[in-house]
């Protein structure tokens, strides 16, 4: 019994490879596509692409033209290979608008996108492309089931993106390159007002204006403490027991010092 049932299991594994073999060296895209359609409901997806791979060039415009590209792009996905996902369901999305899958297709294209993301400190070409890609969804299916999924990753997204934009504005100032610094950290606070780093992009924009002051030609000096000033002013004025106010409040009495020597 026990070399019987092993014997069924060996037929079957071998019918199967046969089976999807010569669905590889086939001509006939109906004979691929059956395969294909197997090979994706039994999850053996990489077996699925190359025959997805293989057909889609004279697949487009038949009658089942719209579930393969459908499959093809959800095998990329199920596979992680997002990259070539997000293409998949981009190229959907654009030739199947009427399909009732549309909004799935939509919604994992933009998160595809978003998994592709790297880390803030990498170039974020992919972020920005994630970001557009779901904002668009958002805005096409602002009911959709898939909405909590989108809004949470839009939210990680511009995090990153904004965290990017904040440490390039500070590596000014680290850098001691105040004039511009003070250009960089002023239009992160513009572009992001409600930024949580806006406190710390205040406080080193004031820093870079403190030290840009007490190190100009005594020509520059003075409107520039004065500039010094207002920044500090709005550092305070943003929030007034910042955890930076100690050091602020010396650079202020340095900057109230050196004043006085124009008032003279």
């Amino acid at each position: 019994m026990t070399k019987f049932l092993y014997f069924i299991l060996v037929s079957s594994f071998f019918c199967s490879c046969s089976s999807y073999q010569k669905a590889l060296k086939s001509e006939d895209v109906a004979v691929k596509y059956a395969e294909a359609e197997k090979k994706y409901d039994a999850k053996k997806y990489n077996k699925a692409i190359r025959l997805f791979e293989q057909m889609a060039p004279a697949f487009r415009g038949k009658p089942q033209s719209e579930k393969m590209f459908y499959m093809y792009a959800q095998a990329y996905y199920k596979t992680e290979q997002y990259y070539l996902a997000g293409y998949q369901f981009e190229s959907f999305v654009s030739s199947y608008p009427k399909s009732e899958k549309i909004e799935e297709a939509a919604y994992l294209e933009g998160k595809s996108y978003s998994m592709l993301s790297p880390s803030y400190s990498l170039d974020q070409i992919d972020t920005i492309k994630a970001i557009d890609k779901l904002q668009t969804f958002i805005d096409t299916y602002p009911n959709s089931t898939y909405l909590p999924e989108a809004n949470a990753a839009l939210k990680t997204l511009t995090d990153k993106l904004e965290k990017k934009y904040y440490e390039i504005a500070r590596q000014y100032n680290t850098i001691s390159d105040h004039k511009a610094a003070l250009v960089a950290l002023e239009n992160f606070v513009a572009e992001y007002p409600g930024t949580k780093y806006k406190e710390d992009a205040l406080y080193y924009r004031f820093d870079s204006a403190y030290k840009l002051a007490i190190n100009s030609v005594p020509a520059k000096m003075e409107d520039r403490l004065k500039n010094a000033k207002v920044a500090y002013n709005n550092l305070i004025k943003f929030k007034e027991n910042t955890t930076h106010k100690e050091k602020a409040d010396e650079m202020l009495a340095r900057i109230e010092k050196d004043l006085k020597q124009f008032s003279k």
